[in-house]
C-alpha cells in the first residue's frame, strides 16, 4: 500500500470514466477487476491520443509484464470517475505507470494502481527501444 492516499494532485493527466451497470458486483460496487480495464482504458487512451500509438498496423506494441492495486473506498454505478495518470519510472524499453481511482470532483483516490509496459516489435515480440513521438508523451507524465 502507498504510504500517504493518492491526492488528486499528484497526477499529470486525468481520463474521465463513467462506470457501467455491468461494472457492479453482487456486492454493489465496481469489481477489483474492472479497475485494470479502467487503467488500461486510460493509459492506452492516452498513448494513442498523445503518443501516436497505432495498436492496428504499428510495428510497436506494449505488454504489460506487471500490474497491481490497492483499493481504499468502493465506487459503484452510475458514478463518474477520473483516472489519474503519471509515470513513475522511463526505462529504454518499459514504463511504469502509476494510476488512481478518482470519484468525479472528489480529491483522494478509490484506489491507486501501477502496472508496467514493455515496448515489443509486433512481429518479433522482442523488446525494443520506445520510439521517440512515445517517449516525449511520456515524459510529459514523469514525476
Amino acid at each position: 500500500m502507498p504510504d500517504s492516499m493518492p491526492q488528486r494532485a499528484d497526477y499529470r493527466h486525468f481520463q474521465p470514466i463513467i462506470t457501467r451497470w455491468h461494472d457492479n458486483d453482487v456486492y454493489g460496487h465496481v469489481n477489483n477487476v474492472t479497475y485494470y480495464s479502467f487503467f488500461d482504458t486510460a493509459v492506452n487512451t492516452y498513448l494513442i491520443e498523445q503518443g501516436g500509438l497505432d495498436i492496428h498496423d504499428g510495428e510497436v506494441v506494449g505488454f504489460v509484464v506487471s500490474s497491481a492495486c490497492d483499493y481504499f473506498a468502493s465506487i459503484a454505478f452510475p458514478d463518474r470517475i477520473d483516472i489519474g495518470l503519471r509515470v513513475g519510472k522511463l526505462g529504454n524499453s518499459s514504463v511504469q505507470y502509476e494510476l488512481a481511482v478518482f470519484k468525479a470532483g472528489e480529491d483522494e483516490a478509490c484506489a491507486a494502481g501501477r502496472f508496467v509496459h514493455v515496448f515489443v516489435d509486433r512481429a518479433t515480440n522482442q523488446p525494443v527501444t520506445i520510439p521517440q513521438v512515445l517517449r516525449e508523451a511520456l515524459q510529459h507524465l514523469a514525476v
